[in-house]
Formats: structure tokens, C-alpha cells, sequence
């Protein structure tokens, strides 16, 4: 009887998971490792959610148009964990992120690094996501 509770209570606590979770995805599902890019511009808004961060940049193109890519980053909790927070990055700083665009071609980018005016690096990717060079120690990376 108390190991049909406990199932009970296991299986009533998966289904109340929130549907975000479920939908996490891997790096391959949306993110073409043959397409790494460098975007420069300047951040208009930064989007503290889970599964993942969001930061959303202005970039120049070479026509002088501006076009707004918004780039994947890990989840807040992991980011908050190596010293990036919300005053990190405010509205107006001009960035440089690498990362690779996404599969369907469009203004949206998986963030690997970030650098910021200082010339400081913070490193803004998930772990183990089958991103390039985010393979955990003694696994094998997957590009």
C-alpha cells in the first residue's frame, strides 16, 4: 500500500511539471553547428526566463540596416552562478557574441561567448546542450 502512495505521488508531481520543462530541447533540434557566427550591436532588451535567457541585440548589417537577433543563452540559475546578472547587461551595451544561427535561417542565435565593451568574456552557453565545445569533461564533443 505505502509504494502505491509513493508511485501515486510521484506520478501526480510529474504531471503538475510544468510544460516549459517538458519542452526543453537540444542543441541540434533548432541550432546548425556548420553555421558559427560573431554578432556585434547593442542590447535592447534582456530576457531573464527558463529554460533559457534571452538577450536581444541591434546588429548592423553591411547595407547599414539594422536587423534584431535574439540569442539563446543558459538558464538564469547557471548564469547567475558564474557572476552574469541582471545589471550585467543593460539596455544600450555594445556586445560581441559568438554562437551558431539557427537551422530555419532566421534572427536567432545559440550564445556560446560574450564580450563586452571592458573586454571582459563571459561565457553564456548551457552545458551539454551537443553545442560545439560544451561537451562535459570525458564525454565526446559533438561536432
Amino acid at each position: 500500500m505505502q509504494n502505491k502512495t509513493v508511485l501515486a505521488a510521484m506520478l501526480t508531481g510529474f504531471l503538475l511539471t510544468p510544460a516549459p520543462v517538458w519542452a526543453h530541447h537540444a542543441f541540434a533540434a533548432e541550432f546548425d553547428a556548420n553555421k558559427p557566427l560573431k554578432l556585434q550591436g547593442t542590447v535592447t532588451k534582456m530576457e531573464w526566463i527558463n529554460p533559457h535567457a534571452w538577450i536581444h541585440i541591434n546588429v548592423k548589417g553591411a547595407d547599414g540596416a539594422m536587423t534584431e537577433w535574439m540569442v539563446e543563452c543558459g538558464a538564469p540559475n547557471g548564469l547567475l552562478r558564474r557572476g552574469f546578472t541582471k545589471a550585467s547587461l543593460p539596455v544600450g551595451t555594445e556586445i560581441v557574441v559568438g554562437g551558431w544561427q539557427a537551422k530555419d535561417g532566421s534572427f536567432r542565435a545559440n550564445g556560446s561567448d560574450l564580450t563586452l565593451p571592458d573586454g571582459k568574456k563571459l561565457f553564456v552557453g548551457s552545458s551539454n546542450t551537443g553545442a560545439p565545445g560544451t561537451a562535459a569533461p570525458g564525454e565526446k564533443d559533438s561536432k
